[in-house]
């Protein structure tokens, strides 16, 4: 029985403590900082989201040039309170990735009220494609290109050969 309660009051503990954590966020914490998406192709658009930045900032990285990042909802506690909501003090922003940006995962710093944090690898810059030619970089079929198609070709030429000869022997039985 004693067992029991001991395990209620620490299920109760858990609980409480699991409730209160998402309240308890610092600004000093990089997990503020949001990028969406996390895997972005040169020239598309990011959205950057701060939590903790009542008054708005701005955010920079390699990958794209200084972004202002502005309050999101009313800015102010409203009937909210520090419970999060419109009055939590986030800040929103949309960046573009600069069209030489070369792939990889970039980190992004943000200045806000006086205050900088930094998150690393808050979002992966991937290579473009070229359109229209099928992905390929290259004009025409490279040396490898016709050395695979030619071992192709060369084993259906086998395997028909000898496919044609036994079909040819089972006649004659």
């Amino acid at each position: 029985m004693r067992n029991t309660r001991a395990l209620a009051v620490a299920g109760a503990a858990v609980a409480a403590l699991g409730l209160s954590a998402p309240a308890a966020v610092a600004w000093d914490t990089p997990s503020n900082i949001t990028a969406l998406p996390s895997v972005i192709a040169r020239g598309g658009q990011l959205t950057i989201m701060v939590d903790g930045c009542r008054g708005g900032g701005t955010a920079t990285s390699n990958a794209f040039s200084p972004t202002r990042l502005s309050p999101v909802g009313g800015g102010g506690k409203g009937n909210e309170g520090d419970r999060g909501g419109a009055g939590n003090g986030t800040a929103r922003g949309t960046a573009t990735i600069n069209s030489n940006a070369r792939p990889g995962p970039y980190d992004i710093t943000v200045d806000c009220n006086g205050r900088r944090m930094t998150k690393p690898h808050a979002f992966t810059v991937i290579g473009g494609v070229r359109g229209g030619i099928g992905g390929g970089s290259t004009t025409g079929a490279t040396p490898t290109d016709m050395a695979i198609g030619g071992g192709l070709v060369a084993a259906a030429v086998v395997g028909g050969g000898v496919f044609w000869m036994r079909r040819r022997a089972e006649r004659r039985i």
